[in-house]
């Protein structure tokens, strides 16, 4: 025993130049080489690796480590060659990467007894010229890496690892390590049970990483923000999150026109350009990585500053282990992840279609990230707490929540009305529907089921419907709503929810997520730009300031006989209160406003924000403004120019090969810029005269936004989603721009 602790001390020093062990690392070493089962549970940056390479290295035999992924594997295997005692024959890895004369290196050093680890995908280990390689060599014992892709409800399902088992036990059983970052309970006992080990010793890591900061800010211009930020953070390492690869293409290249050195990853690219892209990243030859999520697993790169999500991930595992690449040294590590509502419903959506079990997953996991975004909690408590960990501070010090508590208030009496109206309803509506009862704004989907003749409709009408959106969504998170995906989102009640309308307990809401306020249009504005500076801790800049473009833009809407929206949004007032832009050339950069609105409705607006620095001694920032891609100028000027010769919008999304989608989110971006654009033509031989005349009135005279959503929903279900668009643009060339 004493020979076997002095060996195992030797390698640990000798090859991989440590002095002492992390942790359960020296237990789970020893569990392994004695012949025991285990499941290791450790954190990112916790030093799972060590746990399989230094047993491999002290056993007779080869180590067969199934992991999910090339680059995982790629970069494991560089690792361990490049220490003092590494050769190129200590460990490889086997998967469709190789070239024959490769793979018959591999075979050569493993048939020779050289190989101590051998890296293999779990679709390889099935083919049969692998098992019967397998068969012919010693096997020290099997490792399991990101065990968690085995389980559907782990954030990564693979079918291909819940075939592990049946291949071990045809090439031959021997001790297995099952080893993830991230597994709740219900993983942990399904990883357990497929792999055949259900007495395998557990050995579990907290998961409390404390040098990690967590944030979720509002997905409000973004890639501006995102700039900002990494411009603040110069020379700092970071990955920033994508959850399509065009994101990634269009964010990467964003990046880099604003002087920031970042490359993208993702499964679309050549592995060679994938490969060059890791390399160059993890030899600081680039301060940012863009990626799916297929990078990341077994980075060894211990010094990411920031991890950021562009978009909001499917589930809580996935996020925990994302944000777990920064600051594996115990150093800084920032976490920030963008949330929109908007994102979650079109998560939803590409689950329809989707095998009712799969979705039933999905939506559950879905639910659990909607609650740890809006929630008011510390989010350190929430995360070790899905994971089946207590915290028992009170704060972390180290969240958005805990540095900047948002107030809440008791809802149980606008849930209790909620649930009643749910309740008292035959059939089932979505949440903007029941929404709009609640206010008591009427639409043709509520006249046609008679809905405004029911006594819940206004019943909250001193709120806005905003408001009564977000109580709905509030129940749907506290399980006192469900909403059924496969039914397209429609509302029902739960068990829950009528226990709850029998004897209402006190339900904590934030104030922010709620908009509490009135339902006239200016009231929603002034407490949705009021939720913004909370969200923010105060980014909504000089609060007079804000006051008084609030005031200049009431008046002048009055004057013009525009709702206050037309003139302009309350992102870009807040933008004046932080950038203090006294020229229309500056007042352009404000976002969403551009150069038609600048000199449309301006000249007030940057009179007074001059006057007003001039009076206090406003010291002004520099101007923050983020550069396009230039690529797509010659898109928007073919765009441009076929418009102005009336050519037909199927024919100019043809010929730049683009989807209808696509070219309308084009044609958005020239609008919003500034410029306008006539589609009459179009609009004329295309849509209903009537159609037309209800969209544009409601855009005139109910709105109060542009947003595209907010109008399908308002008008009913006899609108589609492309006549809402056109319009929309026709009323933004004519009156707001």
């Amino acid at each position: 025993m004493k020979a076997d602790s002095d060996l195992i001390r030797a390698t640990l020093k000798n090859f991989f130049g440590y002095d002492t062990f992390k942790g359960d690392q020296e237990k789970i070493i020893r569990h392994l080489i004695g012949g025991g089962d285990c499941f290791v549970l450790m954190p990112t940056g916790g030093g799972k690796s060590l746990c399989y390479q230094l047993p491999a290295l002290v056993m007779g035999g080869t180590a067969i480590v199934i992991s999910p992924l090339i680059a995982l594997m790629k970069n494991q295997v560089d690792l361990l060659r490049g220490f003092e005692n590494g050769d190129a024959s200590i460990a490889h890895f086997l998967n469709s990467s190789l070239s024959k004369q490769q793979l018959d290196e591999v075979r050569e050093d493993l048939l020779a007894g050289r190989t101590k680890l051998l890296y293999v995908a779990p679709e390889s280990l099935t083919k049969e010229e692998n098992v019967a390689l397998l068969k012919e060599i010693s096997i020290s014992f099997y490792a399991v890496d990101e065990a968690h892709c085995i389980s559907e409800w782990g954030h990564d399902f693979r079918p291909e690892y819940r075939r592990i088992k049946a291949v071990v036990d045809q090439i031959g059983r021997r001790p297995i390590i099952a080893l993830t970052a991230t597994a709740t309970p219900k993983v942990q006992s399904d990883i357990l049970r497929t792999l055949g080990i259900p007495d395998a010793e557990l050995f579990k890591s907290s998961f409390n990483r404390p040098n990690l900061y967590y944030e979720i800010r509002d997905k409000v211009e973004p890639e501006k923000d995102i700039v900002k930020f990494i411009r603040q953070n110069p020379g700092k390492s970071g990955i920033i999150y994508c959850l399509s690869r065009k994101k990634v293409e269009e964010l990467a290249e964003l990046l880099c026109i604003n002087g920031i050195k970042a490359l993208p990853y993702h499964a679309g690219l050549d592995a060679k350009t994938r490969a060059e892209n890791q390399d160059r990243f993890l030899m600081e030859e680039v301060d940012v990585i863009v990626a799916t999520i297929a990078f990341g697993m077994g980075i060894d790169k211990p010094d990411v500053r920031f991890v950021i999500h562009y978009d909001i991930p499917k589930s809580i595992e996935s996020y925990y282990q994302e944000t777990g690449r920064a600051g594996r040294d115990g150093k800084e590590g920032l976490c920030i992840a963008y949330y929109s509502y908007k994102d979650i419903q079109k998560l939803e959506k590409y689950m329809q279609g989707k095998p009712v079990a799969e979705q039933e997953i999905g939506r559950q996991l879905l639910a659990e990230v909607t609650a740890y975004a809006e929630s008011s909690q510390c989010r350190r408590k929430l995360l070790l707490n899905y994971f089946g960990e207590t915290y028992s501070q009170d704060s972390c010090h180290c969240c958005d929540n805990c540095l900047h508590p948002r107030p809440t208030f008791d809802g149980r009496k606008e849930m209790k009305l909620v649930l009643e109206l749910v309740a008292s309803l035959p059939e089932h509506f979505k949440l903007e529907h029941l929404a709009n009862i609640l206010a008591g704004e009427s639409n043709s989907m509520i006249k046609s089921y008679r809905h405004d003749e029911l006594p819940f409709f206004g019943a909250g009408a001193d709120h806005s419907r905003k408001f009564w959106f977000a109580v709905l969504h509030q129940g749907v998170i506290a399980h006192l709503l469900e909403k059924e995906i496969e039914a397209y989102g429609l509302i029902h009640i739960t068990e829950t929810g009528r226990k709850f309308l029998e004897d209402p307990w006190e339900l904590r809401l934030v104030e922010d997520r709620v908009f509490v306020g009135g339902s006239d249009s200016e009231d929603d504005e002034d407490d949705a730009a009021a939720a913004a500076a909370m969200r923010s801790g105060g980014a909504a800049g000089d609060p007079v300031l804000l006051a008084m473009l609030k005031d200049l833009r009431k008046d002048l809407s009055r004057r013009l006989g525009l709702q206050p929206w037309i003139i302009f949004g309350d992102p870009a007032l807040e933008d004046m209160a932080i950038s203090y832009p006294v020229t229309l050339d500056e007042l352009k950069n404000c976002q969403g406003v551009g150069d038609g609105k600048a000199r449309k409705f301006g000249k007030e607006f940057v009179e007074l924000i001059r006057k007003y620095v001039d009076e206090n001694d406003i010291d002004r920032p520099d101007d923050f403004v983020i550069k396009s891609a230039p690529n797509k100028s010659a898109n928007k000027v073919f765009i441009i120019q076929s418009i102005d010769r009336h050519m037909s919008l199927e024919d100019i999304a043809a010929a730049r090969n683009m989807d209808m989608d696509e070219l309308m989110g084009e044609i958005e971006a020239i609008v919003a810029s500034g410029m306008k654009l006539n589609l009459d033509y179009y609009i004329d031989e295309n849509l209903d005269e009537d159609i037309v005349s209800d969209i544009y009135d409601y855009f005139r005279n109910d709105a109060v936004s542009d947003d595209v959503q907010a109008a399908i929903d308002a008008l009913g279900p006899d609108y589609y989603e492309i006549e809402v668009r056109l319009v929309r643009i026709k009323f933004l060339c004519e009156i707001a721009s």
